[in-house]
């Protein structure tokens, strides 16, 4: 599934795959978690532009434990849209993914899923390009709303879009900020809250996107 290149392109797959049903991810007892981290030059701000330099990196862990990592220097395919983050941002990690050996069993991206004007975010179509199932970790809900959760390590509290549960809020450590967890490809949001609380290590971001974005701003450098 190639990437769209302009917005009613992607507009259309976003539509296509909300609308998809495919079937769904059931973990088995032991399984690999991948995360995947884009960042930009120091200094950018605003909505970027197409050929901005990017660093993307990916890693796989089992239990703990870094099994599989891949780097790779590119540029982004456009300037940032909300909605539209996949013309961003898609192509590269879709490259930096690809090049993973072993490759993961499910995959945290910062990105969204169901909470999306079109319910489709970066998250869904990134699965949905590689096959391959997904969860969302965002530090705050796109469109969706609800009320934090208990200040209490695992509590969680539903995200709505109207009457649709399309997020959840996840407290991963104690007098922290939660987390918005999204189902993405494949997987549900019981078993998007399941995947980051097996991959939380005591910190509030999970270590899989954890040690992604470590990676990829140590390729970029100072």
């Amino acid at each position: 599934m190639p990437w769209p290149t302009t917005e009613p392109d992607l507009i259309a797959a976003q539509e296509a795959l909300a609308r998809a049903t495919p079937p769904p991810w059931t973990p088995e007892t032991s399984y690999l978690i991948g995360g995947a981290w884009v960042c930009f030059a120091r200094g950018l701000s605003g909505t970027g532009s197409a050929g901005d330099r990017a660093w993307g990196a990916a890693v796989v862990m089992d239990q703990g434990d870094v099994v599989g990592r891949c780097l790779v220097p590119g540029h982004a395919s456009a300037s940032y849209v909300p909605g539209l983050l996949a013309l961003r941002l898609g192509p590269l990690l879709e490259d930096v993914v690809r090049r993973l050996a072993p490759g993961p069993d499910v995959l945290l991206l910062d990105a969204t899923g169901r909470d999306h004007p079109r319910g489709c975010g970066l998250a869904v179509q990134l699965g949905a390009v590689l096959d391959l199932p997904t969860v969302g970790v965002t530090h705050r809900p796109l469109t969706a709303s609800g009320d934090w959760p208990d200040d209490a390590t695992g509590a969680t509290a539903p995200l709505f879009i109207g009457r649709d549960h399309v997020a959840t809020w996840l407290r991963t450590r104690r007098c922290t900020r939660p987390l918005v967890v999204h189902s993405g490809w494949r997987t549900d949001l019981t078993t998007a809250v399941a995947v980051v609380t097996r991959s939380v290590a005591g910190r509030r971001t999970p270590e899989p996107l954890r040690r992604a974005r470590q990676a990829a701003r140590v390729l970029r450098g100072p």
